[in-house]
C-alpha cells in the first residue's frame, strides 16, 4: 500500500472534550470504519488519551497520540492540532491547563448573553452535556439550546446565536501561536494547522498564518478533512507543496448525530504529498 492510501484519521473528539462518544466509543467506531491509523485530538485536553490507546491496540488499530489547541492569530480562534508527543509530558499537560482556565467565566458570560434575549437556564443547561467540566464550550451551549427548542439543530444555533456578531458570542483570549508549538514540540510532537479553509482569512493573511507557522517550527497541514469542501484538498494541497508542509487527514468527527463526515470515510490524500504519518512512523504506538 501507498502511504498516501493509508485510511489515517488523525482529527476526531470524544466526550472528553465536545464530542458525546466516550474514547473508547470514538476508538470502536473508528476500527469498524476501517481506520487504519487514529488518532484522538480533543480540544485543549488530553486527559483521555490513555483510554484511546488501551483502546486502540486492544483493537488491533494503530494510535498517535493527539490534541487540538485553540489559538487566538490576528483576531481570529484557529486550531492546532499536535501529534505524536509524549502522553504524560509535563510542559504540554501545564500550558493546555492554563489556556483552559478561561472558559469558566467565558461560558457564564455566554449564558447571561442568552439570557438577555430571552434564552433562560442555558449554563445549567449546557452543563448537562459536558463530559469534562474546565471544557464547557459553545457546542453544549448549542446541544441544550435544541434540546430546549430553541433551534432545530446545532449547525442553526450558531448561525443565529453563537457564531461572531451574534446574541451568544463571547470572544476569548486563547494561546498565542508561538506558545502551542512550544507545547507540542517539547512533548516531541509535530504540529498541523487544523482545518485552514475555516477560518475565512484573506491571501495576506493566511499567507502570515503559514509563514509564522512555519517560522515557530510548523510542520504539518490538513489537507483533507471534513470541514474543507472538496474544492479546497486541492488549494491546500498546493499550499503544502508550497510551504513545505507534511499533509494530514482527519474527519474533526464528534457526533454520530451532528458530523456530516463519519470517521474513517473521506478521500485519501493526493498522492503528490508527503503523508505527516511518514514523519511520525517511529511515534506510532501498535498492537
Amino acid at each position: 500500500m501507498e502511504a498516501n492510501e493509508l485510511n489515517a484519521d488523525l482529527h476526531c473528539h470524544s466526550d472528553v472534550s465536545d464530542g458525546t462518544l466516550t474514547p473508547e466509543g470514538v476508538a470502536a467506531r473508528a476500527h469498524a470504519n476501517g481506520v487504519q491509523l487514529w488518532s484522538l485530538t480533543d480540544h485543549d485536553e488530553i486527559g483521555g488519551q490513555h483510554r484511546a490507546r488501551r483502546a486502540a491496540l486492544e483493537l488491533g488499530m494503530p494510535f498517535l497520540s493527539g490534541v487540538e489547541i485553540s489559538v487566538t492569530f490576528l483576531g481570529k480562534t484557529v486550531h492546532i492540532v499536535g501529534l505524536g508527543f509524549d502522553i504524560d509530558d509535563a510542559g504540554l499537560r501545564q500550558g493546555l491547563a492554563a489556556t483552559r482556565g478561561g472558559r469558566g467565566q467565558r461560558a457564564r458570560e455566554m449564558a447571561q448573553a442568552l439570557a438577555e434575549v430571552g434564552i433562560e437556564g442555558a449554563y445549567e443547561g449546557a452543563l448537562k452535556y459536558v463530559g469534562n467540566p474546565e471544557l464547557v464550550s459553545r457546542t453544549h451551549f448549542a446541544r441544550y439550546l435544541v434540546e430546549a427548542g430553541v433551534c432545530a439543530n446545532t449547525p442553526e444555533v450558531f448561525r443565529h446565536y453563537l457564531a461572531d456578531g451574534k446574541p451568544g458570542f463571547v470572544p476569548h483570549r486563547w494561546a498565542a501561536l508561538g506558545d502551542a508549538l512550544r507545547w507540542i514540540k517539547g512533548a516531541g510532537g509535530m504540529a498541523v494547522i487544523a482545518h485552514p479553509g475555516r477560518y475565512g482569512f484573506s491571501p495576506i493573511e493566511e499567507h502570515a498564518f503559514f509563514t509564522e507557522f512555519k517560522e515557530h517550527g510548523g510542520e504539518g497541514v490538513e489537507v483533507v478533512t471534513g470541514s474543507h469542501r472538496p474544492e479546497e484538498y486541492g488549494k491546500y494541497a498546493d499550499m503544502a507543496l508550497e510551504y513545505g508542509l507534511y499533509a494530514s487527514r482527519g474527519s474533526d468527527f464528534h457526533s454520530p448525530d451532528e458530523s456530516h463526515t463519519d470517521l474513517g470515510t473521506l478521500p485519501r490524500l493526493p498522492a503528490k504529498l508527503i503523508p505527516a504519518w511518514e514523519l511520525l512512523a517511529e511515534r506510532v504506538h501498535t498492537p
